[in-house]
């Protein structure tokens, strides 16, 4: 458990520009509190102390703002920016070096049993306000955009964006409508940098339409050639 922490603490310095000092991210940094209950919690909840597990939990939540139930499987290299807000279910399966910022929800869909919460793989980033709900995996290196709300799978190396989340960039190509793709290499992680998907879906009602447009012409002029 030491090690997974001190992977935690390297994440902060690897993923915050404002991060100066040791001391500063262990006293300062509630996203790091809330990862450090949190794995004093998971511990006593797999030796079935499921009680105290919750106490602890609950301690965890009333001083950072962020709910983690103890059941969750969470890796190392765990970065919550700014915290408070979050909430990550019993279910919750989280890989190694995920970044998640402040308001995300890793929930649920209902009251089913058994795996009802989303699966978070290697690599993810999950902005500001993003929701991400039922038992789906977002794949490894994906991204999903600030006020997002996911409710079907994101393929690895993707970004999902709006409400319902969809897929607007698949492996550094943005994706303007089924017909078309263009290089998008450019994006990071800027939340203001994520593609708009109804800016990109008008685009490519725009393509088809001066495509149909091109067609109807020629075929006008071929008539007219003719008569």
């Amino acid at each position: 458990m030491l090690l997974t922490i001190k992977k935690d603490i390297e994440a902060v310095f690897e993923r915050d520009p404002a991060a100066r000092n040791i001391l500063e991210v262990i006293i300062c940094y509630s996203g790091l509190h809330a990862i450090f209950w949190y794995r004093i919690a998971h511990v006593l909840y797999k030796a079935r102390l499921l009680f105290i597990a919750r106490v602890i939990s609950q301690l965890g939540k009333l001083l950072t703002g962020v709910e983690i139930h103890p059941a969750a499987k969470i890796g190392s290299g765990f970065f919550i920016d700014h915290g408070m807000g979050i909430v990550i279910g019993e279910t919750t399966e989280i890989g190694d070096n995920v970044t998640i910022y402040q308001g995300v929800t890793l929930g649920g869909t209902g009251k089913d049993k058994g795996k009802r919460h989303p699966t978070i793989e290697d690599n993810v980033v999950v902005c500001a306000g993003a929701k991400v709900l039922g038992p789906i995996t977002i794949g490894k290196n994906s991204k999903i955009g600030a006020g997002a709300v996911v409710l079907k799978e994101v393929p690895p190396n993707c970004t999902a964006v709006g409400i319902p989340a969809r897929v607007v960039v698949k492996n550094n190509k943005k994706i303007i409508s089924m017909h078309r793709e263009f290089d998008n290499k450019s994006i990071d992680l800027e939340h203001a940098k994520l593609p708009d998907p109804v800016f990109l879906e008008l685009e490519g009602i725009k393509y088809r339409i001066e495509a149909l447009e091109e067609m109807i012409e020629g075929e006008e002029i071929k008539k007219n050639e003719i008569i």
